[in-house]
């Protein structure tokens, strides 16, 4: 016989639902991921709406940890041979800042007389490329036409002008550097402090973690992160050093005006890979175009600064970091493009630091495996290039 079941539950007041009424097992599992997967994405979105609109806040927060990270190798180093931290650690934050300040004071006064002379070398960069280029003749008489219409009627009777004044140049560079200074100093001093901490910062991240399992883990992704970034850094600090200072031998001996600032320009254009060495090419070869008479003295400093690099991209990088650290094109230029959009300037030289930490963590959880083998820069896998 059939039993028949009650719809309602007198106690409860409600009516029961039958079995039919129920989803299946791989309804709800496949809900559950879709709500998971919403959740993700809402936290992602937040996130990154966070870190847009608070960068003033995240910006040396993220600068402060980088350095850390960098330095807390050497600190703890020097710890063990009998230098405490409280000193080390000062001492370290204050001679990068003062090696930061002493470069930017000793290479403000070129910079600011290549910027004065952006427009003159604008109006003959322009006029050399339309010297080259017998195509362009009918544009340049248009804008002759323009500008002989524009001298010569003015602004039509009856007809009000609209003038739009921005700050001027004084004002929007002093209000930068103020801002720069601002965020050097945060970072700086937040930096001292992580530093001088050392390890207790560590023992109370561990501390909350649940699992000793968990804690372990912890532990081992935050040295692996540190040997990382202490090593990368370092070491293509050591190399972009080098690099900038043989671009600006070698340009300097061709007779390439303030060859100073041209090797500063390679060392930190060198920071970002393959955008890098393509702009310092471009601005060198611009400068060179205006500056120099002649195919081959033209030619001379952007070739010099390509050969240079080329040797440093291709030999020296890869024989010194390893493939280890190396990360994939595509997520370089992605993590340039998207950095940049969120903190400026800063973030495009933060990109590859942060992806170098990023691709640390995915090694050491096997739920990140799919981004990490997405960043790595081959796509064999480290297991496989052992041999059995």
């Amino acid at each position: 016989m059939l039993e028949r079941r009650p719809l309602a539950d007198p106690a409860k007041g409600g009516v029961e639902a039958r079995d039919g009424d129920r989803p299946s097992p791989v309804v709800e599992t496949r809900l559950n991921r879709a709500a998971a997967v919403s959740l993700h994405v809402c936290a992602l979105v937040l996130g990154v709406g966070a870190l847009y609109f608070a960068r003033d806040v995240f910006l040396p927060v993220a600068l402060a940890i980088l350095v850390a990270l960098t330095l807390s190798p050497i600190v703890r180093g020097l710890d063990r041979r009998g230098l405490p931290g409280w000193l080390t650690a000062p001492t370290l934050v204050v001679g990068l800042v003062g090696v930061l300040g002493l470069g930017a004071y000793l290479l403000s006064y070129p910079l600011a007389e290549w910027l004065a002379r952006a427009p003159e070398i604008g109006r003959e960069l322009e006029w050399e490329l339309y010297s080259l280029r017998s195509s362009l003749e009918a544009v340049e008489e248009a804008s002759k036409q323009v500008d002989e219409i524009a001298q010569a009627g003015g602004a039509e009777p009856g007809v009000d002008e609209v003038v739009v004044r921005e700050p001027g140049f004084l004002v929007t560079a002093s209000s930068g550097v103020a801002g720069v200074l601002a965020t050097i100093g945060i970072a700086a001093l937040l930096a001292l402090f992580l530093l001088a901490a050392g390890d207790r910062i560590y023992e109370r991240i561990v501390h909350v973690l649940p699992t000793f399992h968990d804690k372990r883990t912890a532990v081992e992704i935050v040295r692996a992160i540190e040997r990382s970034i202490s090593r990368y850094l370092l070491t293509i600090t050591l190399i972009n050093t080098t690099l900038g200072i043989g671009v600006g031998t070698a340009l300097w001996a061709v007779g390439m005006p303030t060859p100073v600032l041209f090797g500063a320009m390679a060392t930190l254009l060198n920071f970002l890979p393959y955008i890098g060495a393509i702009l310092g090419v471009a601005i060198t070869a611009a400068i060179a175009l205006v500056t120099f008479d002649g195919l081959g003295p033209t030619l001379a400093p952007p070739l010099l600064y390509l050969a240079f690099t080329a040797l440093e991209g291709n030999v020296v990088t890869p024989l010194i970091v390893g493939r280890r650290l190396e990360i994939n094109a595509v997520a370089i230029l992605l993590g340039v493009a998207f950095m940049g959009w969120l903190w400026g300037a800063v973030g495009i030289f933060l990109a590859v630091p942060l992806l170098v930490v990023l691709k640390t963590i995915c090694d050491h959880l096997p739920s990140w495996a799919g981004v990490g083998a997405f960043l790595a820069g081959s796509l064999t896998r480290p297991e496989r290039e052992k041999p059995d």
